[in-house]
């Protein structure tokens, strides 16, 4: 028997009453959000819900996600986060790809109206048979949406107890969707042990206190935010402090209000806390509580981690990961020097090494310093890609795990990725991935090809530009095929630029030459 709720159970059973969500006004201890859970298990049992059945989540920072979270894992369902920027398509193919037999789905705000093509997107997904509405507030007794339940209502007279379903270490409880350079998103799975090692794991990296605060502001969707904030979070009986949507004003706001001890981010973050105009007064209330600074999801540029070291009197530490591998493989540990621009050493339990991609054995191992792809192998690697058996025979090999990332390897041990095999963007700390976006702007009637790729972004790390060569005769302009665009994909994946081309550099087989065009 093993399953990942007992990290909220464990938590709720020592510490009752301390605080484990903090969201504006409202304090929720331990015990609320486990009784809650409880509620959204028997929720699920009730309307038919089965062990290894899979239940869809689209919830921003919010008190929701955990409640749903450890809820369906409660039941012995499987949890398919969704990131809370899909359109409607994009979220009927998730819906239909996973199997899901129910969706959680936040009611939204007029900036980002998640109800509605939620909604729209479910209505596409015959299997997927519940619809439960997550409403902006408490006071909401009628849903908007004509066929969603309204969340609250639905759980009002379901028990707070629940014996949690017995599940096994090696079944799946959380299946993540990640795009390859090739064909529509596929779902990782992640079983009971790789999340609740891997969390265990990270906990040993970051140092602990008995008051820990947690500033969560990494989408919790996504498996950095999941496993390294929530998860280690419960894990320690930390508080966390949930912001919806990463503002450095209101982040500095929160740091110095509820006395953050720990934060992790992508470098833009950073970069935007380091670049803030921070109040000398705030800047010494941080100083005196943050102990912990993780940085992850791109590289880190040397300047911003001298900033934050000047400005706010902390290290950050820099770690690697991926869906796959739950996330953590890599670290800057605490107990060994650090190196500013490295991914750190292998975790316990996590071998790293580096292959040759480019070989006649693509598998073969790279001894030295390389460069090399990196592979892993360890009690964090996925159990395989969600029914796609060709995908998983090409990833995993023995065990090992190929990343699509290049590293070299210092004497000591230490990995620096330096390039990434694949065309992967990654934009503010998000994955985005060329070709999904290139098959979308085909789709449109005026363009012919496309070619996408990441350009250099001060903000951003990086942004996304469309080399487009239009159909004899288009007129279609930059901003209109932009506009589209936007309509057709989520915020972080449409293209900011595009070039019209009469012809794009090609090899003698046809294919795009993107190095050229980068």
């Amino acid at each position: 028997m093993l399953n990942l709720s007992v990290l909220l159970e464990d938590a709720a059973r020592e510490t009752p009453d301390r605080h484990a969500v903090v969201f504006g006004d409202m304090r929720l201890s331990y015990s609320f959000i486990d009784q809650v859970a409880n509620q959204v298990a028997n929720l699920l049992v009730s309307r038919g819900i089965k062990p290894g059945d899979k239940i869809a989540i689209s919830s921003p920072n919010l008190p929701y996600f955990p409640m749903i979270y450890f809820g369906a894992l409660k039941a012995g369902a499987v949890v398919v986060p969704l990131n809370v920027l899909l359109k409607q398509r994009e979220i009927a193919y998730h819906l239909t790809d996973s199997e899901a037999k129910a969706y959680f789905c936040f009611q939204g705000t007029p900036e980002l109206p998640l109800g509605e093509t939620g909604w729209a997107g479910f209505a596409e997904v015959p299997t997927c048979e519940h619809f439960f509405l997550l409403p902006t507030g408490l006071d909401v007794t009628e849903s908007p949406i004509e066929g969603a339940e309204l969340f609250w209502a639905a759980i009002g007279d379901q028990p707070k107890t629940f014996e949690t379903v017995v599940t096994k270490p090696e079944d799946t409880a959380v299946v993540l969707y990640t795009s390859g350079t090739t064909g529509q998103p596929k779902g990782a799975e992640l079983t009971h042990s790789n999340l609740l090692t891997n969390t265990m794991v990270a906990d040993t990296l970051f140092e602990r206190s008995p008051d820990d605060v947690f500033l969560v502001t990494l989408p919790l969707f996504h498996i950095f935010g999941q496993t390294c904030v929530m998860n280690v979070g419960f894990y320690r009986r930390a508080t966390l402090v949930l912001m919806p949507r990463f503002e450095p004003k209101g982040a500095i706001q929160l740091m110095v209000k509820e006395k953050v001890t720990q934060f992790a981010g992508v470098p833009t973050m950073w970069w935007a806390l380091l670049t803030d105009e921070t109040s000398p007064e705030d800047v010494a209330a941080i100083r005196e509580n943050l102990r912990v600074a993780v940085s992850g999801g791109a590289a880190l540029p040397m300047e911003v981690l001298k900033g934050i070291k000047d400005k706010f009197g902390v290290d950050i530490l820099e770690g690697y990961g991926l869906s796959e591998t739950s996330p953590v493989c890599s670290f800057n540990r605490p107990d060994r020097p650090t190196k500013p621009g490295s991914i750190g050493l292998p975790v316990w339990g996590v071998e790293m090494k580096l292959i040759d991609p480019h070989s006649e054995d693509e598998w073969k191992t790279i001894e030295g310093e390389g460069p090399g792809e990196i592979a892993v192998r360890g009690p964090n690697v996925m159990k395989g890609y969600y029914k796609r058996p060709e995908a998983t025979a090409w990833a995993i090999k023995d065990g090992w795990f190929r990343t699509g990332d290049i590293a070299r390897r210092d004497e000591d041990g230490y990995y620096y990725i330096i390039d990434r095999s694949k065309d992967m963007i990654i934009r503010g700390g998000y994955n985005v991935y060329p070709r999904e976006i290139e098959e979308v702007l085909m789709t449109h009637p005026q363009v012919s090809l496309a070619a996408v790729v990441g350009v250099p972004h001060d903000s951003h790390g990086e942004e996304i530009k469309a080399y487009v060569i239009r159909t004899p005769g288009a007129t279609i302009t930059e901003e209109e095929l932009i506009a589209w665009s936007k309509e057709q994909l989520a915020n972080y994946k449409y293209p900011r630029i595009v070039e019209f081309r009469d012809e794009l550099p090609m090899t003698a087989t046809g294919k795009i030459l993107k190095r050229e065009l980068r």
